[in-house]
């Protein structure tokens, strides 16, 4: 059994405050690369089963995790670069 207490009423104005501030948030350079990602594993198993062309789907298969691994490692190097330049006593 549970009893209302103040933090619950204030529940539904935090939600409100999150989702607004997910409307605000820009996009990430990593969203647009997953959707990507996500077209390609797609699309590769249309060319594997239903064109039945496994080479093709297996080597588009492979774009996935090279376009997730190329976004990572650049959304690093930013992070990277954001942190280098906070460090600096100039």
């Amino acid at each position: 059994m549970t009893t209302l207490t103040e933090s619950d009423e204030s529940e539904p104005e935090s939600e409100f405050d999150e989702l607004e501030a997910l409307e605000e948030t820009p996009l990430s350079s990593g969203d647009p690369v997953s959707v990507a990602a996500a077209l390609s594993v797609a699309y590769s198993w249309y060319l594997f089963y239903l064109k039945e062309d496994k080479v093709a789907g297996l080597f588009v298969g492979l774009w996935a995790p090279t376009l997730l691994g190329a976004a990572a490692y650049f959304q690093q190097k930013e992070l990277y670069a954001k942190l280098e330049k906070g460090l600096t006593f100039a």
